[in-house]
């Protein structure tokens, strides 16, 4: 039985999981992210944990098809980073190093791109070859997956929609940088921004909280029936929905899956999401689904380990 790694380098702790070539999960664990010191401790304590493991399962090297990860930050197609703020990484050649720390052939991804191909192995993109995925966190993530695979480009950031820009208007800067990008308006952060925005120009009664409101806080607002939450995810879904309409008309993808924090809200958030879409998309891209991913947590150690088998 050949087995392989996945691997899913957060900030704050490395997911990882030994799966069997078929998709079956023997084991899944997390170890700490070391991020002093410009995070030269990571990767060995990958390669450690790795080796640890090993042993437990009593497996050799020669059983392991390889090892696949994905990083928070762009990364080439030769599994080269030039700089990932959440782990104090500068540049740093992950497959490489990885590669060199294990013995075992590795596989280093982007962990929006990686995750969005675990949902369509095994969650909410199961069966199709061409989708989208959206993560609604803290920022705005993205995997495009075509004909199964993942959109890397030139520099490894692909997929990168939370930095399409939706509002010429905004006066404001992203993170990034620039102005106006869906993240300010599609993330966690930016569902809040657009709630204390709202909330200071609609004296309307509401039960949110100008001072205090999140986005979990809007959307079980909505459920209530709540009309200033509903404007808020109106506006929200509009941003989101008229952006996925372009890029459907670049990619033609079958389904949008939607994960992160923010999808934590349900069915009630695509609702939001798919009426703007449909009022912008073109005709050929109407028939596209949108659902939720099923996956959680496990979306990148499954992907980590379908880079790794697609390419044994």
């Amino acid at each position: 039985m050949k087995c392989c790694f996945g691997v899913d380098i957060g900030g704050t702790t490395v997911k990882m999981g030994l799966f069997e070539e078929s998709g079956a999960i023997i084991d899944k664990w997390e170890i700490t992210t070391d991020t002093s010191d410009e995070g030269k401790a990571i990767l060995p304590n990958i390669a450690a944990s790795i080796e640890k493991k090993l042993g437990e399962h009593e497996l050799d090297k020669e059983d392991i098809l390889g090892i696949g990860a994905g990083v928070p930050a762009p990364v080439t197609a030769d599994g080269v980073v030039n700089g990932s703020a959440n782990l104090g990484w500068n540049y740093k050649e992950v497959k490489k190093e990885l590669e060199e720390l294990t013995g075992l052939r590795a596989e280093i991804g982007n962990d929006a791109n990686v995750a969005a191909l675990g949902e369509m192995w095994k969650g909410g993109g199961a069966g199709e070859k061409n989708m989208i995925m959206v993560t609604l966190g803290t920022g705005v993530g993205g995997g495009v997956i075509i004909d199964g695979k993942m959109l890397v480009g030139q520099n490894g950031a692909g997929g990168e929609i939370g930095h399409l820009c939706v509002n010429y208007e905004e006066t404001d800067k992203c993170g990034c940088g620039n102005r106006g990008c869906l993240e300010q308006y599609a993330s966690a952060t930016g569902i809040v921004r657009l709630a204390k925005k709202k909330l200071g120009q609609d004296l309307r009664p509401t039960c949110l909280n100008k001072e205090d409101v999140t986005a979990k806080d809007v959307f079980d607002a909505v459920k209530e029936g709540d009309e200033i939450a509903k404007k808020i995810a109106a506006e929200f879904g509009t941003y989101l929905g008229h952006a996925l309409a372009n890029l459907a008309a670049v990619t033609d993808p079958a389904v949008f899956v939607i994960g992160g924090g923010v999808s934590k809200a349900g069915e009630v958030l695509i609702s939001y999401i798919q009426k703007p879409y449909m009022e912008r998309a073109f005709f050929a891209n109407q028939n596209v689904r949108f659902t939720l991913a099923t996956l959680g947590n496990d979306a990148g150690i499954c992907g980590a380990a379908k880079l790794v088998i697609d390419k044994a």
